[in-house]
């Protein structure tokens, strides 16, 4: 599939010698959700700030559909929405003022059915005569998003879009962008909330200390990395693993009274299945047996440990 943003070696650093980002490479696909994740101070907000135009580069390019963002900046920017972290909305504006206003800004035509539209799909319509200081923060949000979308663009950036917003808003902010990748939009999304990802992402990237550690679709991802464990439950205690089984990955737990025996799904085979056939050799009689996939958070730790232990 074509990139839509492609950015090519950005380098970003400051006066007092701090370098935000490091030769960071990322193409992002038409039509997809990428999340980006990354621990406070990796470079998610410097390398948004960047591509929207609001932050200087200091090294590298960025094209939006083939326009780049300094040379031809009206034009990448008039494909860009950005939804900031930060509620920075006029409180006695009217939803719908506001939202047009936005769209006047890049000099598009009035259109009060796309207006309508769009409010109707973040469920602000009803609304739209409240003014911004009468709304909760949740709604305050999603008038963000009304803004940003407001003058059509192909790109939107959601800057931690779910920060302080409750799990059912949180929801719905999900339901908000599967609607929008439907009409095309796409969609990049920084968060800390690693089920947030899980949920809506269709590729995963991850940042650290100003690098792009790893791009890559959210399932290969789980599969190429992830662990899986296998939990078994014994009739009997143990107070210690008998010499047979010292060749397996065991680790005794819940005072001996369960295993815990970690494999890798990727490789030829698991070892269950000889493990099994020990176990009952050294006389140890099992009660039950689960099995557990590591999760997204488990391996963004994994991946930002081993890069800080760089």
């Amino acid at each position: 599939m074509a990139a839509i943003v492609s950015v090519d070696s950005l380098e970003k650093s400051y006066a007092d010698g701090f370098k935000a980002l490091s030769g960071v490479s990322l193409d992002i696909e038409k039509g997809e959700v990428l999340a980006l994740l990354g621990p406070n101070g990796a470079g998610k907000t410097t390398l948004i700030s960047v591509i929207c135009g609001l932050v200087q580069p200091t090294g590298g390019t960025v094209r939006v559909d083939g326009h780049d963002i300094i040379a031809d900046y009206r034009k990448a920017r008039a494909l860009i929405g950005l939804v900031p972290q930060e509620i920075t909305l006029e409180p006695f504006d009217k939803v719908i003022s506001s939202v047009r206003f936005s769209r006047g800004l890049f000099g598009k035509p009035r259109n009060e059915a796309y207006i309508e539209k769009t409010l109707r799909q973040l469920s602000l319509w009803e609304k739209r005569n409240s003014r911004i200081k009468e709304l909760s923060g949740g709604m305050k949000r999603r008038v963000l998003i009304a803004k940003a979308l407001a003058h059509e663009p192909r790109v939107l950036f959601l800057d931690e879009p779910t920060a302080g917003v409750d799990v059912e808003l949180r929801r719905g902010m999900w339901e908000t962008v599967a609607a929008l990748k439907e009409d095309g939009v796409t969609i990049i999304l920084t968060t800390h909330y690693i089920e947030e990802a899980e949920a809506i992402a269709d590729r995963i990237g991850v940042i650290s200390k100003g690098k792009i550690l790893l791009v890559e679709d959210k399932d290969k991802l789980m599969n190429r990395m992830g662990r899986k464990q296998l939990r078994i439950e014994l009739h009997e205690p143990v107070s210690a693993l008998p010499v047979g089984l010292s060749e397996h990955e065991l680790e005794l737990v819940d005072r001996g009274h369960a295993l815990i025996y970690t494999y890798d799904t990727s490789g030829p085979r698991t070892g269950i299945t000889r493990l099994l056939s020990d176990l009952s050799q050294a006389g140890i009689a099992l009660r039950d047996i689960q099995t557990s996939q590591s999760s997204l958070e488990e391996i963004f730790v994994d991946l930002v440990q081993e890069e800080n232990a760089a």
